[in-house]
């Protein structure tokens, strides 16, 4: 009996110790700190596009597991390495309404890496570093970089800027206000520049206010736009409305105008 009692207590020791040895990257990893990446390796079973990202359900020789890289049309059937990939537990996507145990943000490697594409496990140099259509600096990476342009500035003075003109013509307040109705549709704004980032996840972000809408609530709004702006800048911004836009890493909208024109 004291010998069954025994390998019983060495079974669960070496079972807590293997539990212990479980990849943890996300959980572990010091604040401001990039947790390990490594390799996933494999043949894609399943994707799932949520735009910028493709969420590949693959086949390892450990078992299947998901991982999340820069859109692709890599089908099902063929052959993937997602290279410098971290693990991000408990993941959810509010855009594909689904919540993943874990998957592993990283990009395509190898003669399927995008050109240009920044390494998921890098560093990120800078707020404004180019991310050449990567998503960079992993889930903590891009966590970071949607923050920096995510939040508006803290103090920008008295901004008064006069209506754009045309039909589609709204103030920073009346999109907010008719977002619903305004969902995929173009939309022109006047406003002034009050916060710029440059290539992050291969678009260029604005804050643009006009001085209508109430402050932390519907006064600033963020556009993407290939186009180049600094802030102080009086633009004509001509966009798409997208409403409850999620980005992942728990950075969602409930307004963005993309894919924005600029003029003066």
């Amino acid at each position: 009996m004291r010998r069954l009692s025994a390998v019983l207590l060495l079974t669960l020791a070496i079972a807590a110790c293997k539990k212990k040895e479980a990849p943890q990257p996300a959980a572990g990893a010091a604040p401001g700190q990039a947790a390990p990446s490594t390799t996933v390796k494999g043949k894609i079973v399943e994707r799932l596009d949520a735009d910028p990202y493709s969420y590949l359900r693959i086949k390892t020789e450990q078992g299947e597991t998901w991982a999340a890289v820069p859109k692709t049309d890599k089908a099902a059937g063929a052959d993937v390495e997602v290279t410098n990939a971290m693990a991000m537990p408990d993941f959810e996507s509010k855009t594909l309404k689904r919540k993943f145990e874990l998957v592993y943000f990283g990009t395509l490697g190898g003669a399927d890496a995008p050109a240009g594409a920044a390494p998921m496990g890098g560093a990120m140099g800078g707020m404004g570093g180019g991310m050449g259509g990567g998503m960079g600096g992993g889930p903590q990476g891009m966590a970071a970089q949607h923050a920096a342009a995510a939040a508006g500035p803290a103090d920008v003075g008295n901004v008064k800027v006069p209506k754009a003109a045309g039909a589609d013509a709204r103030t920073v307040a009346e999109v907010f206000a008719q977002r619903v109705t305004l969902k995929e549709k173009s939309v022109t704004i006047r406003g002034k520049v009050v916060k710029y980032n440059e290539a992050i996840m291969g678009r260029n972000w604005l804050h643009i206010r006009d001085g209508s809408g109430t402050a932390g609530k519907d006064n600033d709004l963020t556009i993407t736009s290939a186009e180049k702006a600094s802030v102080g800048d009086v633009v004509v911004v001509k966009g798409t409305v997208r409403i409850d836009k999620d980005f992942g890493a728990g950075y969602s909208y409930p307004v963005i105008v993309e894919d924005a024109k600029l003029s003066k």
